[in-house]
């Protein structure tokens, strides 16, 4: 199944990750059916690896390869650190302004105006930029081993924070009176677009080689941003020594896979 895969147009490779990544929402969502609760130990540790996952790939996978692209081009030091520089920070800064349209929209909740189609808008609309940074994962491959095997890491990082993530639209959202049904629905519709943004991403980069650059800085960016406020506060809170354990793990073993395959 990998070798086929690893032969398939770069868009179809990241339809298959972005799928997996939503099908990881969708698991997450589906806890409502059997429980309103899931063990919290297992949660954070989860949430720790995704991290520590996520952080590495925005290096491995995102920031050095577009180092790297752009050297192949001839492009001088200075130029390449200003297009990292400031696609990683637009990266963050959407994540931020998404995070700050998302607490606007929990202000509206506290006063009953906020209804299950917005709040799941709200995070439909945070998810856009990790189904982004895996479909340029996968347009930016070079035809190596490693740069394959890191593209799929970004993509299980991406799936393994999707899983508490469904789970916390679905489970808020049966417990504020929706059908099992309707909270399994918005908990799940979340993380669809990652799969529309991830083939977007993918062909983009792959029309357009000189967005390339931008293109996985500005994911390096998000994917940071993303686990600095959203994973790691989360995890720490929960248990710092399963959270520091997590983040660890999943960085060495990103890492690992890096060099050993790179």
């Amino acid at each position: 199944m990998l070798e086929w895969l690893t032969v398939q147009p770069v868009w179809l490779q990241a339809l298959f990750a972005t799928l997996f990544t939503w099908l990881m929402t969708a698991l997450g969502a589906a806890v409502v059916f059997v429980s309103g609760k899931f063990n919290a130990r297992t949660l954070n540790a989860m949430q720790g690896t995704a991290a520590g996952i996520m952080i590495a790939a925005s290096f491995f996978s995102l920031l050095l390869p577009a180092k790297e692209r752009m050297e192949g081009w001839g492009s001088g030091s200075a130029f390449v650190a200003v297009v990292l520089s400031v696609g990683f920070l637009l990266g963050c800064l959407f994540i931020l302004l998404s995070d700050l349209f998302l607490s606007r929209l929990n202000a509206f909740s506290e006063q009953g105006m906020r209804s299950g189609a917005l709040a799941c808008f709200a995070m439909t609309l945070h998810n856009i930029p990790e189904g982004f940074a895996v479909g340029v994962a996968f347009g930016s491959l070079t035809g190596e081993a490693g740069t394959f095997i890191a593209a799929v890491m970004l993509a299980l990082g991406i799936g393994i924070q999707n899983f508490p993530e469904g789970l916390c639209v679905s489970v808020p959202l049966r417990k504020m009176g929706f059908s099992k049904g309707k909270a399994f629905f918005f908990g799940q519709f979340s993380g669809f677009v990652e799969v529309l943004a991830g083939v977007l991403g993918a062909v983009a980069v792959g029309l357009i080689s000189s967005l390339l650059p931008w293109a996985l800085a500005f994911s390096a960016g998000a994917m940071i941003a993303v686990s600095c406020a959203e994973l790691i506060p989360s995890c720490v809170s929960a248990g710092k020594r399963t959270a520091v354990l997590g983040v660890s793990f999943g960085f060495a073993l990103m890492m690992l896979l890096d060099v050993l395959l790179g």
